[in-house]
């Protein structure tokens, strides 16, 4: 198995902003709305923390150094270009989801990610902290 790469601060502090966030955005809405509800709102809350959130990112497939897909993967969220946030808004999170957002940090050579559930009672139960290896 291979150990997982170092992050550095500036990622960890990232993603304790991001966390934050997911904190204010679940306090004031809940669980039970529509993913995109949540996703609005947490962009909003990260850009009013001082930081820069691109949504919707289109991955690239990369193979043998040819790119051989550039419209089958978007991922929800990336923060000042370091830090990965999938959202799900879901009774149930699906093994699936994971292997989602780590596909997303090979395939973008990031170091860190969140897959974080809004559709729970607390959000900390919600929020899954997931690092390349």
């Amino acid at each position: 198995m291979k150990p997982f790469v170092n992050t550095t601060q500036l990622e960890e502090e990232i993603g304790s902003t991001i966390v934050q966030a997911s904190f204010e955005v679940h306090k004031q809405l809940g669980p039970g709305l529509l993913e995109n509800i949540y996703e609005i709102c947490l962009i909003y809350q990260l850009r009013k923390f001082g930081l820069e959130v691109t949504e919707q990112l289109k991955v690239p497939i990369i193979y043998d150094g040819q790119i051989l897909s550039q419209n089958h993967l978007r991922l929800d969220l990336i923060v000042n270009n370091l830090v990965i946030i999938e959202l799900k808004a879901v009774e149930m999170m699906h093994p699936v989801f994971k292997a989602q957002i780590i596909s997303y940090l090979k395939l973008t050579n990031k170091n860190l990610g969140y897959l974080i559930n809004f559709n729970v009672p607390l959000i900390k139960d919600g929020i899954t902290r997931i690092r390349r290896n």
